[in-house]
């Protein structure tokens, strides 16, 4: 999987921890985001500053600390985006939203339909 570049301030890591605190949830837009903020997740779930590249891997077993749901797109068989999305929902419940998505005739890749999926 290829690295990723970005930054999360202080100021955000802040917001995420008021946010959890007060019993919310933390939806990652978009996978880059996602790697990102588990990056900066501590052991503890703590949301640190992080500002460079992240090369985090995230296939089926990874244990989640940072987020609780992910909006993306529907991403391409045999691909590592659709691990990822994978060990965050369950290999099951992503074949069966795929099959729907097929059966309906979703677009896939990037110019697709998109889609909110809950941490099992």
């Amino acid at each position: 999987m290829h690295a990723e570049w970005g930054t999360l301030p202080a100021t955000t890591a802040e917001c995420i921890a008021a946010t959890r605190l007060a019993g919310g949830r933390i939806v990652a837009v978009g996978t880059t985001s996602l790697r990102l903020l588990e990056s900066a997740a501590a052991e503890n779930g703590e949301i640190r500053p992080f500002a460079g590249e992240t090369s985090l891997f995230i296939l089926p077993g990874h244990r989640f600390r940072a987020i609780d749901m992910l909006l993306t797109n529907f991403h391409l068989p045999r691909s590592t985006l659709l691990m990822l999305v994978a060990a965050l929902a369950g290999l099951e419940r992503i074949k069966a939203g795929y099959a729907h998505a097929v059966a309906a005739r979703y677009r896939f890749f990037s110019y697709g339909d998109a889609c909110l999926i809950e941490q099992r």
